[in-house]
């Protein structure tokens, strides 16, 4: 039982790394504009078909494909922002953006469906295959590559946000709009290049989905309700906060999966979504960490 929960535990803090990476766009969507991003899990797996798409014609390992997808998903980010979230009247802009991107994630769907039909799709490396054995736990090595990937990528995320010049205007735009404005933030640009980090971030996360499950045009939906529930749970537009209730909820998950079953790992996440809204509403990596990133 002891080697069992140590299992349980290792794979929980892998699968929280790779939690933390998919949730954090959907954070930095919430805490720059307000907009809820019922999208960004359908970006996902557009991202994971193109990174399909990369390997079966160029024969492109997953993170290799990560220089073309990133910066066509930051200029894709930017773009939706312009053209279809900045026309929202901000008074009704969480609610109108629910709308406006649940829209969005049945248009990709679709494509996606046309384009390469309703069965699965997977991208196989051999590295995936194999495993690091430390003493009774095993960790395969697919997963270790795509916590790897999301400690990275967090890492430079948090970097950006707190010592660029543009993170601190993406801040200030965070924590109070208008007075960024007077102080000569262009509040505008700031707010498309932070759609567009949001997006960058769905690329990263959909190459690394592709390396380690198989995927389908509706598989988005499965995702919603866990990445949902992992913001509030840290905090609303907490990026950090968003991390930590990943990591917990990932291994909370995982423990639960070894020791009970499959159907009581899942609803977890509706569990402490539940447990949030009633007892700590502002989440429970919220108050001060939320209102700095």
């Amino acid at each position: 039982m002891v080697t069992l929960l140590l299992q349980g535990l290792a794979l929980g803090v892998l699968t929280g790394g790779l939690y933390a990476l998919l949730a954090s766009g959907l954070s930095l969507y919430f805490g720059v504009m307000r907009v809820v991003m019922v999208a960004h899990p359908a970006f996902l797996f557009l991202a994971a078909y193109l990174t399909y798409t990369l390997h079966t014609a160029f024969g492109l390992d997953p993170l290799l494909a990560l220089p073309v997808t990133v910066p066509l998903f930051f200029a894709l980010g930017v773009a939706v922002q312009r053209l279809l979230v900045a026309r929202l009247a901000p008074e009704n802009l969480p609610m109108m953006s629910v709308l406006l991107t649940f829209g969005l994630a049945l248009v990709i769907e679709g494509l996606l469906g046309t384009v390469y039909t309703g069965s699965y799709k997977s991208v196989s490396m051999d590295y995936a295959t194999r495993s690091l054995t430390l003493g009774a736990v095993r960790l395969p090595y697919d997963r270790i590559v795509a916590f790897a990937v999301a400690a990275l990528t967090l890492a430079a995320l948090f970097a950006i946000l707190l010592k660029s010049r543009f993170g601190r205007a993406l801040r200030a735009t965070i924590q109070h709009r208008e007075a960024a404005r007077l102080v000569g933030i262009r509040t505008e640009r700031v707010t498309g290049y932070g759609f567009g980090v949001g997006l960058a971030t769905a690329a990263v996360g959909g190459s690394v989905l592709a390396l380690i499950t198989p995927f389908f045009p509706a598989a988005h939906w499965a995702w919603i309700g866990k990445l949902m529930a992992i913001i509030v749970v840290g905090g609303l537009g907490s990026v950090l906060g968003a991390a930590l209730a990943a990591v917990m909820l990932g291994v909370i998950e995982s423990l639960v999966l070894v020791t009970v079953d499959a159907t009581w790992a899942t609803m977890m996440f509706y569990v402490f979504l539940f447990l949030t809204l009633i007892a700590r509403p502002q989440g429970f990596f919220g108050g001060r960490l939320a209102q700095r990133f």
